[in-house]
């Protein structure tokens, strides 16, 4: 976790907004060459309900705002509310620039630890905010799975049948490797952060798998520390944690129930069922090898919420990433050099 400040800083460098546009770019002219119907796209667009596109940019910036106050709240207000959002926009930013397994969590770490918060505090709520997420994912999968009534995946009729059953394969991979992270790393956050580390140790002793023993011992060594950081909350602190966590992650799901709402006339059923198959095409994102998902997202989109909006699926796919994925590229390149700028002025401040 403790990478080399060059190295955190070259992976926010504003060329690595090539990669995800490049991909993005070209999923997006091959679905618009091959699947949109400009004529169908003119209908729909003709008839779409402004109330519900306001509604669905004003859950974004709800669910910003969300994200805003949780690493506020998280961080016990050692934040000011101008570095939260910093840290969460150029969070998001690092996010869209990585493979979504992999994420933005090193630097992160290392954009809170500049805001003025120790490595072991800044490890800690970074650490925590990840366990938070991802126990999201596990609660609300099979809870969107049950409530679907077998209906969270579209049926092959819906969609290309191959695709369609290396979906489901793809989310059971994603959720089991997802469980079995998050739960292997609460227990060494929470219970035995020692035992956590020499188990890796243990496990990256013998083999090729020694050529990792120097990453498990920082992993294990970081741990550590961030266990250290997070005892003696309160449960009105763990009760917080949690009710902000649903709030921002219900918000970003809602809003493609408010983009579909827009287009289509859509009955209470048809939201509960939306939001069920936006918790499973999220769960199959998470193990994207591209930057942000990018392509990936796009295809997931329209197999899974195209039977409400016909054809127009794919086009309201590309809307949806733009505005809920590629802002954030740009934003992230026009904040970075402001950023860097503040928290040097405020290190030569601290040696003055």
């Amino acid at each position: 976790m403790q990478q080399s400040q060059e190295k955190i800083l070259r992976s926010l460098k504003p060329s690595k907004i090539v990669l995800p546009l490049l991909i993005g770019g070209g999923v997006a002219i091959y679905m618009f060459l091959t699947q949109i119907d400009l004529n169908t796209v003119g209908q729909y667009v003709q008839k779409a309900n402004l109330t519900w596109i306001l509604v669905a940019i004003l859950v974004l910036l709800i669910r910003d705002g969300g994200y805003v106050w949780r690493i506020r709240y998280l961080t016990n207000g050692e934040l000011s509310w101008k570095s939260s959002i910093y840290t969460i926009l150029l969070w998001e930013f690092a996010s869209a620039v990585t493979p979504s397994a992999v994420g933005g969590t090193a630097v992160a770490v290392f954009i809170i630890n500049r805001e003025g918060i120790r490595f072991g505090k800044s490890l800690a709520y970074v650490m925590l905010t990840a366990l938070l997420d991802n126990s999201f994912f596990i609660l609300a999968a099979p809870i969107g799975l049950l409530l679907s009534q077998g209906e969270a995946f579209p049926t092959y009729e819906e969609g290309t049948g191959l695709f369609g059953i290396g979906l489901r394969a793809t989310f059971w991979a994603s959720y089991v490797l997802i469980s079995a992270y998050t739960l292997f790393f609460a227990w060494g956050l929470f219970f035995k952060p020692h035992g956590f580390r020499w188990l890796l140790v243990r496990l990256t002793s013998r083999g090729w798998l020694k050529r990792f023993q120097k990453s498990a011992q920082e992993i294990g060594n970081d741990v550590v520390i961030a266990s250290d950081q997070i005892k003696g909350k309160n449960a009105v602190y763990w009760l917080n944690a949690i009710i902000s966590t649903i709030f921002v992650w219900s918000a970003r799901y809602l809003m493609v129930n408010c983009l579909l709402a827009a287009f289509t006339r859509l009955t209470l059923e048809n939201h509960l069922l939306i939001f069920a198959r936006h918790v499973v095409m999220w769960v199959i994102m998470l193990i994207s090898p591209t930057p942000g998902s990018s392509g990936t997202a796009e295809l997931s989109f329209d197999f899974f919420f195209g039977q409400y909006i016909g054809s127009f699926g794919v086009a309201l796919a590309l809307f949806w990433r733009l505005y809920t994925y590629y802002p954030y590229l740009f934003v992230g390149v026009m904040i970075l050099p402001r950023w860097l700028r503040r928290v040097l002025a405020k290190e030569r401040e601290q040696v003055a």
